[in-house]
């Protein structure tokens, strides 16, 4: 171990990161040597909304790479619906057995994120999202956290560990307002020091009225306020946006725009669309529900296989120009239609390597039509 309590990328690749009765079943297994041929698929029987964001490929892709084995899956970025399959692995189930720990942990965590993502720029109805989470989140997994919201559609992220291309956004801290003698001081330092490609958006509810604030940041240079207002504090936050927004108006600041942040829910974001120009949001997608896969048995020695509850045999996911249709894979594919699940890896070799900005134009290519979906 070293200085922190988490796992390195070593124990995760050779399978030692795993629950121990996967460990304890292969041992078993090996010493009555019970190797069998099986097909596993993972899906999600509920889901939290209509629909998620697939996320998380990659890593799959990278951990069981070199196995003997072979892996078919949608495409980063795709919309998925409950019990559609999302990936299949096939091979000895001793020889990726102890791996199906990190394959959902993998899956199931970023597919979260880049879910509520997804929903909740579509609750902005337009307006710039941004990931503001790093505070609530375990720093070792920053990157994999701001990659899956920007797949799921925000504008930008906070946390400088975000991976090459995600634009970095922020305003300031109300320490360091603080750090200042008054709040007109910490403005105009930031106004005069910040380089030049970072926007004037000041923080405007330290220690007054939001409104006082608001307009005394746009004298200092503020080119948009942010509105931190914790939900214990907020009261009718409608009327102290659109009081903001008046006062910015009739002092000669029209142009100033309002960022909102602090705790702020889906519904919330829906609600304050019309009245805020901006959003950053927080624990509602660094902390989302998981989605909650499971990678089951289907198929036996190249036979359908299943425990209850399941439904046996490999299956495609077929689009019909938006209606969806899941069968076995062996069965014909219906006219016009596109099957989502394609190779990925072919007895260990990795046929694809997903790319960010492609899963990411996936989902936004989509929303549109999603928009009356949850």
């Amino acid at each position: 171990m070293g200085w922190f309590e988490v796992v390195g990328e070593d124990a995760i690749k050779n399978g030692t990161c795993t629950d121990i009765y996967f460990r304890r079943v292969v041992e078993v297994m090996e010493r009555d040597g019970i190797n069998p041929h099986v097909t596993m698929e993972v899906t999600a029987s509920m889901l939290p909304d209509p629909w998620g964001v697939f996320c998380g490929l990659d890593d799959v892709i990278k951990l069981l790479e070199g196995l003997p084995v072979d892996v078919d899956a949608m495409p980063e970025g795709s919309i998925f619906f409950k019990n559609e399959p999302v990936l299949r692995v096939s091979g000895r189930y001793r020889d990726f057995a102890v791996y199906e720990t990190a394959i959902l942990g993998f899956l199931c965590h970023a597919s979260g994120v880049a879910s509520a993502a997804a929903h909740m720029k579509l609750a902005a109805g337009g307006r710039p999202v941004f990931s503001f989470g790093s505070r609530r989140q375990h720093p070792a997994i920053a990157a994999m956290i701001e990659r899956a919201a920007w797949i799921g559609g925000v504008d930008g992220a906070s946390n400088t560990c975000a991976p090459d291309g995600i634009p970095l956004a922020g305003t300031m801290p109300h320490a360091f307002i603080m750090c200042y003698p008054e709040q007109e001081d910490a403005w105009l330092a930031f106004a005069q020091g910040a380089g030049p490609e970072v926007p004037r958006i000041m923080l405007a509810d330290t220690f007054s009225d939001e409104t006082d604030e608001a307009v005394r940041a746009a004298a200092s240079g503020a080119t948009a306020v942010r509105l931190d207002t914790p939900r214990s504090r907020r009261g009718d936050m409608r009327a102290i946006v659109e009081e903001v927004r008046w006062e910015l108006d009739v002092n000669g600041y029209p142009d100033v725009k309002i960022f909102l942040s602090g705790g702020l829910s889906r519904a919330e974001v829906a609600a304050y669309r019309d009245i805020g120009d901006a959003f950053g949001v927080g624990g509602a997608i660094a902390n989302a529900p998981v989605i909650d896969f499971a990678l089951d048995i289907v198929e036996m020695k190249g036979r359908p296989y299943a425990k209850r509850g399941k439904r046996s045999s490999a299956k495609q996911v077929y689009d019909l120009g938006g209606r969806r249709l899941t069968l076995p894979a062996r069965t014909p594919a219906p006219k016009g239609a596109v099957p989502l699940l394609a190779p990925c890896i072919k007895n260990g070799t990795a046929l694809v390597r997903p790319k960010m900005e492609d899963a990411r134009e996936r989902v936004l290519s989509r929303l549109p039509a999603l928009a009356g979906e949850g």
